[in-house]
């Protein structure tokens, strides 16, 4: 008996036949330098753990004591039960950490710029987006009906082109939004440069964090603190799945602002819960750790800066990557697929990132080093690297 879904055969198969189709691994321990996927044991490339935080004893007591305190659920969305006293101090605590005046926590990063943009801009406005910004970025300008201009990919003066055309077509509001560190290239927005050119054409700025807290700035403060640019982005995003290494987003900025967003953000207000108790506990005590363990933050340069060099001198192509995220670029898919399976194969785990991630002609490994690999991880890897490349002609 046929199916309306039955074209969903033939679509899948041109996916695995395209060399596209993802297979999702299965992390078998925590995630730590090495550790164990689909039954193997392999050097740890392709965490968004910078700091080691995910495994943190201090975060992993903080959880512990949070159920025992709070249970294991909220149980229900902020319209009906409000928020937990834990939820407000995570609030706080994030809105200091960022030199805000508030700031307000959501279920996820993705979640969160989902919410933002639409409750800021709509069908009457502009969306002024760098070209590869996070697709949680794309949908939210799609979702807010507004007219959507794309920029040069961190080109201050594509973007200045954007926005006068926004003003000059009369749009109400303009919003000129850019992630600080891009996911899968590792670059860093020019960021003093969009923000004189938002001043110029009186457009609300917007960043997403996601990649820089926890790598980027004073303390780990993300961007804007990088730039010195306190008090001149309107919207600070942020993510504290990646370097605090639990979940959840966040907005951080002025009070007006997060009262606003408070009332209108739709996936806030219509999540059917929040943050577990558990997780706003690891959540709180992360940023305990990112002051009382600088060091960190400095073995995470040292430790990427090593093997970002080594990459480079072994000959693979790591793009213009000025963080920990360092790509090796292969071009074709099918290149990239193999690559990541004959490493894994030798022990090292860097997952293939294809089209429609990236462009087709530019499919990658995309790497992370973090602050908890040792030296031998490295050169134990980069050897692998060098193994593989060698014996699949990419070096």
């Amino acid at each position: 008996m046929s199916s309306p879904l039955d074209f969903l055969h033939s679509e899948l198969q041109q996916l695995k036949d395209q060399g596209l189709y993802m297979n999702y691994p299965v992390l078998e321990r925590a995630q730590t330098p090495r550790t164990v996927i689909d039954g193997r044991k392999v050097i740890n490339l392709a965490s968004n753990n910078y700091l080691g935080l995910a495994t943190h004893p201090k975060l992993k007591k903080a959880a512990i004591a949070a159920v025992k305190k709070y249970g294991a659920g909220v149980a229900a969305g902020k319209i009906i039960c409000g928020n937990m006293s834990i939820h407000v101090e995570l609030d706080r605590r994030i809105a200091e950490f960022k030199g805000t005046e508030a700031a307000l926590v959501c279920l996820t990063g993705y979640v969160t710029n989902a919410g933002i943009i639409p409750s800021i801009i709509g069908p009457e406005d502009a969306t002024i987006s760098d070209e590869l910004n996070h697709a949680s970025i794309v949908d939210g300008c799609r979702m807010s009906r507004a007219k959507i201009k794309v920029y040069k990919h961190g080109d201050p003066d594509s973007a200045e082109s954007q926005l006068k055309a926004a003003r000059e077509e009369g749009a109400r509001r303009i919003l000129i939004v850019t992630d600080s560190v891009f996911s899968m290239d590792g670059d860093i927005a020019p960021l003093p440069e969009l923000v004189k050119r938002a001043k110029k054409y009186e457009a609300i700025t917007m960043v997403d964090d996601a990649h820089a807290v926890g790598v980027l700035g004073e303390g780990g403060r993300g961007i804007v603190s990088h730039f010195g640019l306190k008090d001149q982005v309107d919207i600070q995003m942020g993510t504290m799945s990646k370097a605090l290494g639990i979940i959840g987003g966040y907005i951080a900025g002025s009070q007006e602002l997060i009262d606003w967003l408070a009332q209108r953000h739709r996936p806030n207000l219509f999540s059917a819960s929040t943050m577990t108790p558990a997780d706003v506990a690891a959540c709180l005590a992360a940023f305990e750790v990112l002051q009382e363990e600088p060091d960190r933050i400095k073995r995470l340069w040292e430790r990427t800066n090593y093997f970002k060099d080594g990459l480079t001198k072994l000959g693979f192509n790591t793009g213009k990557s000025q963080t920990p995220i360092t790509p090796v670029i292969v071009g074709e898919s099918h290149t990239a697929s193999k690559l990541s399976r004959r490493l894994f194969e030798e022990g090292v785990f860097a997952t293939a990132i294809v089209y429609p991630v990236v462009a087709r002609d530019q499919a990658r490994l995309r790497t992370i080093v973090s602050s908890e690999h040792t030296q031998e991880d490295l050169d134990e890897a980069m050897e692998k690297f060098k193994f593989v490349g060698k014996a699949l002609s990419i070096i």
